[in-house]
């Protein structure tokens, strides 16, 4: 009987991503887990999947847009129930300023309409917490927005954007986190995705990806790579800066030396703890968005 895998790592494709975008960024959420403020623009794209998610609860027939948009109202009271600090983005105003983020996601879920009638689909799963073991140790994992299933067999992963289509490196992001699913689903099913689909909503745009066995055996082996670079950069307690346009997104900029700031010192680590995504730190539905 063959022993099952001993799981040492765990990695999701959010914080791979922030690896490959910024080392420091990676140690700031995923060893130090600096809190950051939620922005209006991640408030709307959880609000959004929230909604397209309830949505398929309805009957088909009844999945219409103005269904959808009789959702958005009191799922964003859930939310915000479920997470207070969510009510922090609009404190101290008029109420306006939450009506007009009602209506932007409600516009967003026009986008949706424009590219695909949820009438003539059943999802197979919505939110999915998905994972593998690779490497016989590292288990890779990751909330799904959607699965699809044909009568074939046939799978199709589908991954709701709610900012603009992006350009080639951003899409390239996109597309790493739904490789990232498929690989996941190959190893643990057998079956290759036959499409990767990324639905823009603000655009109303579509974006198919249809990946192959060999592409898939190449990305596993860039995912362990990878996490070693990441093992190697613990050890050495050596994260580094790596600038470019996203830092204006970033929350961590006064603690950055490339802002002129000074990281925190590293944190100890605990028995048998690697200070890393490795401690099987949950991974929240919308997180990889």
């Amino acid at each position: 009987m063959t022993a099952p895998p001993t799981v040492r790592a765990s990695l999701s494709p959010s914080r791979a991503a922030d690896f490959k975008t910024c080392p420091l960024l990676y140690r700031f959420r995923s060893i130090d887990r600096l809190p950051e403020r939620p922005t209006v623009e991640q408030a709307r794209g959880t609000l959004v999947h929230a909604v397209l998610e309830r949505l398929f609860d309805l009957p088909a027939a009844a999945r219409t847009p103005q269904s959808a948009g009789d959702l958005v109202a009191p799922q964003w009271d859930r939310l915000v129930t479920e997470q207070p600090e969510l009510a922090t983005l609009f404190a101290g105003g008029d109420g306006a300023g939450v009506g007009e983020f009602l209506r932007s996601a409600a516009g967003l879920l026009e986008g949706y309409f424009a590219v695909e009638d949820p009438r003539r689909l059943e999802p197979a799963e919505r939110e999915a917490l998905i994972s593998a073991v690779v490497d016989e140790e590292l288990l890779i994992r990751g909330y799904l927005d959607r699965l699809d299933v044909a009568p074939d067999g046939a799978l199709r992963v589908v991954d709701y954007k709610t900012g603009g289509a992006p350009r080639e490196a951003f899409e390239a992001r996109a597309l790493f986190q739904l490789k990232f699913y498929a690989l996941v689903l190959w190893r643990t099913r057998g079956v290759v995705p036959r499409v990767l689909r990324l639905l823009y909503l603000k655009d109303a745009e579509v974006c198919d990806y249809t990946p192959d066995a060999d592409e898939l055996e190449r990305f596993e082996r860039t995912v362990v790579a990878l996490w070693q670079a990441i093992e190697q950069a613990t050890a050495r307690q050596d994260f580094r800066p790596r600038p470019s346009r996203l830092c204006d997104w970033c929350s961590h900029q006064t603690l950055c030396p490339s802002f002129g700031g000074t990281p925190p010192p590293f944190p100890a680590a605990g028995p048998g703890d690697p200070l890393t995504d490795a401690r099987s730190r949950p991974v929240a539905p919308g997180a990889d968005e």
